[in-house]
């Protein structure tokens, strides 16, 4: 590894989006000795107060791409919803952008998710694409009652979902969210939903932290137990499937994927979070290395090591 793909002490960072996770961020790459630089919309975002310096304008500014440019040789982002044109013109300037965009085309958008998932053997809850409300009524009489409808774009946090009982309108469901594209998914009775981060360095090497156990209510994470209450084995497989799921992408960074425990003992993937997530909090007072640590030190292009 070239002294041109590792950041020195006293760089900054370039971090597109300066929420929550995006302080955390900051505060890691700080006990680090790094600095960030954000982008983020809102001067009032969290991550400005702990910044070298944060750049106020849309993720698609051209202006502020060049700016952060000129500022960074190294960024990431810190939600997925951080436009991929973006980072594809990140990358284009000479910019080192860990994950890099193809992870963001993948969980931004659920068809192509599910699809990523098949392809690579992890199984996903039964569900069909859906462009219309004829379409989501065709779905919903093959799929079965219960279902859920959900945009295939911009949907987190309980955001973007329609649940359907037997008595559901799929077509109505459908233009409730303004004609545009979605997934119908069956509803999957299962015993608990646990997630699991792992970090891959830029040199390939890969650490997990244990699986946690989640807790949601309202579509947004509550609550997350550790050790989850899942099989040893379970346990592993699940986090084989992140290390592929990373290794398929060239990804370099923390990544969580969440997954569903089923009554056979199976698991289901559920989402993937290219990024540092909600249910790894704990490891900042459990672990000696973060996740957000990990995090940075793997987009640094240092080792993945307390």
């Amino acid at each position: 590894m070239t002294s041109q793909s590792v950041a020195r002490p006293g760089e900054a960072i370039g971090v597109l989006g300066g929420g929550q996770l995006g302080r955390m961020l900051a505060l890691a790459a700080a006990r680090l000795g790094l600095d960030i630089v954000v982008l983020d919309p809102d001067a009032d975002a969290p991550a400005a107060r702990t910044s070298r310096r944060t750049i106020v304008a849309p993720y698609d500014d051209g202006d502020a791409i060049r700016m952060l440019d000129s500022e960074v040789r190294f960024a990431t982002y810190e939600f997925e919803n951080v436009p991929v044109l973006s980072v594809e013109r990140l990358a284009e300037a000479g910019v080192t952008i860990r994950p890099g965009a193809e992870a963001l085309r993948v969980a931004q958008d659920r068809m192509t998710e599910k699809t990523f998932f098949a392809g690579l053997g992890i199984p996903v809850a039964p569900w069909l694409p859906v462009s219309s409300a004829g379409e989501a009524e065709a779905a919903f009489v093959k799929l079965g009652a219960p279902a859920i409808l959900k945009t295939r774009r911009m949907g987190y946090d309980g955001k973007g979902q329609v649940r359907l009982g037997s008595d559901g309108d799929p077509r109505k469901a459908f233009e409730s969210f303004g004609g545009v594209p979605a997934v119908l998914e069956r509803a999957v009775e299962f015993v608990l939903e646990f997630s699991v981060v792992c970090v891959r360095c830029a040199a390939g090497r890969e650490q997990a932290f244990d699986a946690s156990q989640n807790l949601h209510e309202d579509g947004i994470l509550r609550s997350s137990r550790v050790p989850a209450d899942i099989p040893e084995a379970v346990e592993r497989a699940a986090r084989d499937a992140v290390w592929r799921v990373q290794r398929e992408l060239g990804y370099v960074g923390a990544a969580a994927v969440e997954f569903f425990l089923l009554p056979d003992g199976s698991f289901l993937a559920n989402e993937l979070a290219p990024r540092v997530h909600n249910s790894g909090h704990w490891t900042i007072d459990a672990c000696d290395l973060d996740q957000f640590e990990a995090h940075m030190r793997a987009v640094a292009g240092w080792p993945v090591t307390a």
